[in-house]
């Protein structure tokens, strides 16, 4: 087996550490956290210049038509920086609308693979403990929308978003038009910096293709929970080498925090439960980009995620001691995020739950046991 990344792939990861790295340095957030901008804007046009917000995006409709390989190598960069920039959502959307919607989206994807469209996505109801909010009806005209979008990232600022619907009894993905007057935005900013907003829809028609087939949704769900354990990786690298560094410093009875063995045992459950996620995520991404069927392993790494994130920010945060907690020292942004990507993964809970469902209809649990060398046992 090779597990070296290629040239190509290690020249897109050493790009995208350099951009995000030099862009989001600590003095630089400290301004962002107050600014009250939705998104870094000028990271986002270096972004467009570069092609990082087309990777994923099908060569024929403009974009790098990469796979999650490499854009789990700018995620994991861009989770250790902070940086708020919708990658993923963006391209995701316009990648899943490259290969299910109808042909009238097309424009909605060259625009996204060009930068001039901002898309958005949101499949948040499929782990909400409200359920899907959003109905779709059929009607003469194609299908009658009506209900809400919880927390759309960057609702205000999208042109076009992929949200999550119910129709006739079960979940679809549907292409929303954000400029339409039937859509009612109620703005609001995650603790984690990220602008969001709740989508009000009544009384909104749209033509039948605006649905995505049923199947889009278990293609999208993959794919994003991919994205969003590979911010987290990124994330909690970052903290624990910040951390390290720390506690490599702070000195107390006459001896740096980091020569005590409580502290040591920590640091190094954390490293333990990095090395897990990155060892999920790799197999994650790997069965996506090979196209082979990943149900089991997206819930084990939406699982690992939520668990590495919840105890990497708890034990990170906690041998910091009081510094911790002062909003003008860098840490506490990367416990916010860490609990954000939680959130937007479904929780923990959730997932297991989700997984202990999948076990009980399979007789395998996958990961390596549906492969070709494996069949004759």
């Amino acid at each position: 087996m090779d597990f070296e990344l290629s040239e190509d792939q290690r020249a897109i990861a050493q790009m995208a550490d350099s951009l995000f790295v030099d862009h989001c340095h600590d003095d630089y957030m400290r301004q962002w956290d107050v600014s009250g901008e939705p998104m870094m804007a000028p990271l986002w046009k270096l972004c467009i210049e570069t092609g990082l917000q087309a990777l994923a995006i099908p060569e024929e409709h403009g974009g790098s038509g990469l796979g999650m390989t490499e854009l789990m190598l700018v995620l994991q960069a861009q989770g250790k920086a902070l940086a708020q920039v919708p990658l993923w959502r963006h391209q995701l959307a316009a990648a899943t609308l490259a290969r299910f919607a109808a042909s009238g989206s097309a424009q909605w994807i060259a625009k996204a693979a060009s930068g001039e469209a901002l898309l958005s996505l949101s499949i948040d109801g499929l782990n909400s403990a409200l359920g899907i909010e959003l109905q779709a009806t059929a009607c003469a005209a194609g299908w009658s929308i009506n209900g809400r979008v919880a927390a759309l990232s960057l609702g205000d600022q999208a042109h076009a978003a992929l949200v999550v619907v119910q129709a006739k009894g079960e979940p679809r993905l549907l292409l929303l038009d954000l400029s339409a007057p039937q859509i009612q935005k109620l703005s609001a900013v995650l603790t984690h910096g990220e602008a969001v907003a709740d989508l009000h829809i009544q009384g909104l028609t749209v033509e039948a293709g605006a649905l995505l087939p049923a199947e889009a949704v278990d293609w999208l769900e993959l794919r994003s929970v991919a994205a969003l354990a590979a911010l987290q990786l990124g994330v909690s690298q970052e903290q624990v080498r910040r951390t390290v560094a720390y506690i490599s410093e702070r000195r107390q009875f006459e001896r740096v925090i980091g020569s005590f063995q409580a502290v040591q045992m920590s640091m190094a459950d954390t490293h333990i439960a990095v090395e897990a996620l990155r060892t999920v995520l790799w197999q994650l991404a790997y069965r996506i980009d090979a196209g082979l069927p990943a149900p089991s392993e997206a819930l084990a790494t939406a699982w690992m995620a939520c668990e590495a994130g919840h105890r990497i920010g708890h034990v990170t945060q906690h041998v910091h001691g009081g510094i911790g907690v002062d909003l003008t020292y860098p840490i506490h942004r990367f416990l916010y995020w860490s609990r954000g990507l939680c959130l937007a993964l479904g929780g923990s809970a959730a997932s297991l739950e989700r997984l202990g469902d999948w076990l009980n209809d399979n007789d395998k649990l996958g990961w390596k046991y549906d492969l070709e060398e494996h069949q004759a046992l």
